[in-house]
């Protein structure tokens, strides 16, 4: 059995979602690792990681636009906002999201559906450099 852990980071331009699929796998084909598990995490409170469609970019923005609506910013009821509007709407974002994601790897490969990437969701509107650590777990 084998541990790898990797880190990486993520340049954002502001709200949206950031394929980082490719470097994930860059990091297992190095890892040598075949079978086992791939573990993703993001070390932010206001960004979160999803699996989500990677062909069809109407898909992500209207999951960006869902959140968006779900979640509004400059609502009148959060007290939280020392790093601006959007502060305690990101947080809440990335609570109904996730902060990690494990895929399962079989002959070296992440077993991705055809249509599933792993993209890093950024819910704030300012650019950011978000944080990434990866840990490949088998042999």
């Amino acid at each position: 059995m084998s541990v790898v852990i990797k880190n990486f980071t993520v340049a954002t331009t502001g709200k949206g979602t950031y394929e980082i699929t490719d470097k994930i796998e860059a990091l297992l084909r190095e890892s040598k690792i075949e079978n086992g598990v791939v573990t993703v995490f993001a070390q932010h409170t206001s960004c979160s990681l999803i699996v989500m469609e990677n062909a069809d970019p109407t898909a992500r923005r209207d999951l960006e636009e869902f959140f968006d609506r779900l979640v509004p910013e400059n609502a009148d009821y959060f007290e939280h906002d020392s790093e601006g509007s959007d502060d305690m709407p990101s947080h809440i974002r990335m609570v109904l999201t996730r902060s990690s994601e494990a895929i399962p790897v079989a002959d070296g490969r992440m077993q991705l559906g055809t249509w599933q990437g792993i993209f890093l969701f950024e819910h704030r509107r300012a650019s950011h450099r978000r944080k990434i650590v990866v840990t490949i777990i088998g042999e």
